[in-house]
């Protein structure tokens, strides 16, 4: 049985569920682990800012305070989506990737702003927004709609050669407009996207060895063109030997080294992690909030992190085995790819073992862009998760048949 095998057969009420069985139906575990790891993630900001008063202006709790709130629209955001019926889901996904690249091409307008080096921020209101972050978003949902509309009408359960072209028109759109801020990170994890719904939908493989060229010969393109910025091309140089440049481009991964491995199996604590507390690791609130918990937590607390995440996909990866059809399957295995190659990049740089790229930690690190397109992805696999046992917003509850149909 294929991931595309089709589910059980199901019957259908018009009956809505009681609310005690809507609450019994939610993944706890995918939601426990979530909480866990924003409750987390508040608290290394905190830490990290606390003494930070050139971010702060003198208000120790303001990171935490704004994490907070992040986390809190956030989880709006994600509790509309996952009790939107997937009906309404699939006819707005077409608008959802729209949305995705006109906050792209808004980027290259006067609105657009260069932040850390990148071009990748639209600032409204003295608000920065990262847009690339709800593109993310934008393919999955459009990949997926696009392989379930061809797979649907056709009654096939592999796509076919001329199904994949407009599936990869789809992706390609975004990823070049982000090749062009230059965002490699974001690029690098569009990438996993795109290769992990192509190789889960049973396309034919060589689509997948066509991406895996494709992906080369766009950075060769990129670093041939010029298109890559010459401090990207560096970090890279430095991924191979920080100490070739320990003040400039190895700068970064030395001090994360050091912070990590002060921190010992249980850590100095929470709020007294020297290299944290006296500021020597850049970004340390965003991109390398792991450092973080590796100091003042330890082994044990980064550990704990690293745990979080495992529970969280291994939800996911059943939320997606268990979709009741092709949408929802290939959504959730979006996400899958989304969340699991980010934290391996992230994590990784903050360890070493992958150049610095300038990923957030999802649900984890600083960021109101992050924090909101996490969450949304998290109401997504809620949604479909209770679309295996019932239809929100019209009523429509599905069972299992060996529950009779009140119908």
């Amino acid at each position: 049985m294929t991931l595309l095998s089709p589910p059980a057969r199901r019957t259908v009420s018009r009956r809505p569920p009681p609310r005690s069985t809507l609450i019994a139906s939610l993944d706890w575990w995918l939601l426990g682990s979530v909480a866990a790891l924003c409750l987390i993630g508040s608290l290394l900001v905190w830490s990290a800012t606390l003494h930070r008063e050139d971010l702060t202006g003198g208000v120790p709790q303001s990171y935490l305070i704004k994490q907070v709130v992040n986390a809190a629209i956030g989880v709006v955001l994600g509790a509309v989506i996952a009790a939107t019926d997937h009906r309404w889901l699939r006819l707005w996904a077409p608008f959802v990737y729209a949305g995705s690249l006109a906050g792209l091409l808004a980027i290259f307008t006067p609105l657009g702003a260069v932040i850390n080096g990148s071009h990748s921020w639209l600032v409204l209101g003295g608000m920065s927004i990262q847009p690339a972050e709800f593109a993310k978003l934008g393919v999955i949902i459009g990949m997926a709609l696009v392989l379930a509309e061809r797979l649907e009408a056709s009654r096939r359960t592999r796509p076919s050669d001329l199904d994949m072209l407009p599936v990869l028109a789809i992706a390609a759109v975004p990823a070049v407009l982000v090749l062009a801020q230059p965002d490699l990170g974001t690029l690098m994890v569009l990438v996993a996207i795109v290769f992990g719904v192509v190789a889960l939908s049973g396309a034919p493989r060589r689509w997948l060895l066509g991406l895996v060229v494709a992906a080369g010969g766009v950075v060769t393109f990129a670093i041939a063109t010029g298109l890559l910025e010459s401090y990207q091309l560096d970090r890279f140089r430095a991924f191979t030997d920080p100490s070739l440049d320990p003040q400039g481009a190895g700068y970064n991964t030395i001090q994360a080294r050091i912070a990590i491995g002060n921190g010992g199996l249980l850590g100095q604590g929470l709020f007294n992690g020297s290299q944290t507390q006296s500021g020597f690791v850049p970004e340390q609130h965003t991109d390398f909030v792991f450092t973080v918990a590796g100091e003042e937590l330890g082994l044990v607390g980064a550990g704990v992190i690293i745990a979080l995440f495992t529970v969280l996909l291994w939800r996911a990866l059943l939320i997606a085995r268990r979709a009741p059809d092709v949408f929802g399957r290939l959504a959730a295995v979006g996400v899958v790819c989304w969340f699991g190659f980010q934290t391996f990049q992230n994590i990784g740089m903050c360890l070493g073992i992958m150049p610095v790229t300038g990923v957030p930690l999802p649900l984890v690190s600083y960021g109101g862009t992050s924090m909101f397109a996490s969450l949304m992805a998290v109401g997504l696999l809620l949604n479909i998760h209770l679309r295996a046992e019932r239809s929100l917003g019209l009523g429509v509850v599905v069972r299992s048949r060996r529950t009779r149909s009140r119908w």
